[in-house]
This record gives C-alpha cells, sequence and structure tokens, in this order.
C-alpha cells in the first residue's frame, strides 16, 4: 500500500501532463483565430494575442447565411449517417457472432477482406454517379466510404462474441424469443459501450468528412461546414495571389487568423459533446481484452 501510495503522485502527474498536451494545442489554435494578422505575421503564433482582433471571426460572419445552411447539413448528415451506420453494422456483426450460423468464417473473411482492398476512386466514383445517380444529393455525403466499415463490424462482432453470455439468449430462445426480439431487447441494451464507441467514432468521420463533398458535391446549397471552410479558404489564398484589375481584393482579409477561426467553427461541436460520450468510449475499446 505504502509503494501504491508514493507512486500516485507520480501517475497523477504524468496524466496531468498528457492532459496538457491535449489541451495546449486547441488553446494556441483559439489565441491565434483572434490576435490580428498583422502580430501573427510579425511574432508568429503565441498562447496570448499581442494585438487582440476578431476579425477572422467577422469575416466568417460575413458568410453566416452559408455557414448555417452548411451546419445544417453537415447535422443532418451527421445524425442520420450515425444511426445507420450504426444500424448497419450491428445487423451484420450480430450474426457473425453467432456460433452456430452456417459459412461463419467465409463471411467474417469478407468483411475482413473490405479492409485490404477496394475499388479506387474511380470505378467507386462511376459506380455511385452512374449507376445510383448519388451526385449532388445528400445520399452522396451519407453513404459512400462513411456508412460503415470493416473494422466498427469485427470490434461490434467481437464484443458481442465475447461480452453476451450465451445462456442470456439461449434463456430467450426457451422462452419463446424470436431472434430480432431477442437482438432488439437484449443484446443491444447490454452492448451500449461498443455502440457508443462506434457511435462517436461515425460521428466525428462525418462530422470531419470534405471528402465526399469535395468529389460528388458541385451545388453551394449542399455543401457541408467542412466543403464550405475549405472552399472559403480557397478563394482567399486565390483573392490573396491574384491581382484583379491591378488592385489585389483579399489584401485586408486576415488569411492566418480565418484558417485558425475556421479550425475552432469546424472542431467546437466535437469538443462540446465528447465529454459525454468518453467513459463509453474507453469501455467499448478495453472490455473483452485479453486479461
Amino acid at each position: 500500500m505504502k509503494t501504491n501510495d508514493m507512486n500516485q503522485p507520480v501517475v497523477h502527474a504524468i496524466f496531468i501532463l498528457l492532459a496538457a498536451l491535449c489541451v495546449i494545442p486547441f488553446l494556441l489554435l483559439f489565441m491565434s483565430s483572434i490576435s490580428s494578422e498583422s502580430s501573427i505575421v510579425n511574432n508568429g503564433y503565441s498562447f496570448w494575442p499581442k494585438e487582440f482582433s476578431l476579425e477572422a471571426y467577422t469575416y466568417l460572419w460575413s458568410q453566416k447565411l452559408a455557414m448555417f445552411n452548411s451546419y445544417g447539413i453537415t447535422i443532418l448528415i451527421t445524425v442520420a449517417g450515425t444511426f445507420v451506420g450504426l444500424l448497419i453494422s450491428a445487423l451484420l456483426a450480430y450474426p457473425l457472432s453467432r456460433r452456430d450460423l452456417p459459412i461463419r468464417g467465409v463471411l467474417s473473411f469478407l468483411v475482413f477482406f473490405t479492409l485490404l482492398f477496394n475499388g479506387g476512386l474511380v470505378p467507386t466514383y462511376l459506380i455511385y454517379t452512374e449507376v445510383f445517380h448519388m451526385k449532388n444529393t445528400l445520399m452522396a455525403l451519407i453513404v459512400p466510404g462513411l456508412l460503415t466499415n470493416g473494422f466498427f463490424i469485427l470490434l461490434i462482432r467481437t464484443f458481442f462474441a465475447n461480452s453476451i453470455p450465451v445462456q442470456i439468449l439461449e434463456s430467450a430462445y426457451i422462452d419463446g424469443a424470436s431472434e430480432f426480439k431477442i437482438f432488439y431487447r437484449m443484446v443491444l441494451p447490454l452492448s451500449l459501450p461498443i455502440l457508443a464507441t462506434i457511435g462517436l467514432m461515425l460521428t466525428i468521420n462525418y462530422w470531419n468528412d470534405w471528402f465526399n463533398g469535395l468529389v460528388y458535391i458541385t451545388e453551394p446549397r449542399l455543401f457541408s461546414i467542412q466543403n464550405l471552410l475549405n472552399r472559403m479558404l480557397s478563394n482567399i489564398q486565390f483573392l490573396q495571389q491574384n491581382n484583379l484589375g491591378g488592385q489585389n481584393m483579399a489584401v485586408n482579409l486576415p488569411m492566418n487568423g480565418v484558417r485558425m477561426a475556421m479550425a475552432v467553427v469546424g472542431i467546437l461541436p466535437l469538443i462540446l459533446i465528447y465529454p459525454f460520450f468518453q467513459k463509453y468510449f474507453v469501455k467499448g475499446l478495453t472490455i473483452g481484452a485479453v486479461k
């Protein structure tokens, strides 16, 4: 006990240091976003603004209508994609976790195979646009590459196989419960940690995704927040690098501050919701591990 008591301050100090290493970059990011462009150019990034300025956020606010629309699109695809992706992953993982399923090994291999190989960008683009006609639709922001993947399915399957007692399922069979009722009334309630873990991963993937919008979306009304911020940044860079009529139209735009402010605006919602999922996230990743 004495040795453990002596080690506790060291452990606490290590975790405080790790927590600080996680928080400091976000602090620097925010402080840079409220610094003036001239102070960033002359003095670099600092943890306290030498010249306080809200020019970056003023510029973003000038695009408020487009940003509100993009936030709405992002929230919609994140909620819908997370729910549907979680449902599909759980529905596929549950039979794979049952040892009495015929060709269980073949199906598991097919799921694992998708982690190693894919069709490539061009065939994928042609299938989604020419066959499924998803270009410039919300489905293009939900389905391609994000709805589910083999890693999530195998992770849920392992949880089902190792953490849900077979005796519970057998007793439900004896009582006359159907497979769907067992899955809905017994398996899912017992799997909250892994479902919250995968749900958080899906949420992060959907919220941070910009690639699908870049490839499949050309209509501004369907831009997600990440696509909108990326295009706004590209427009600022274009204006700063090209003189139109002999005059640089973006000479007063706070390029560095806007870049930092965009990162703050893009990541803030995830920072706010993460603490509510953290306990499930840790438990979902560790439960069923080799001890």
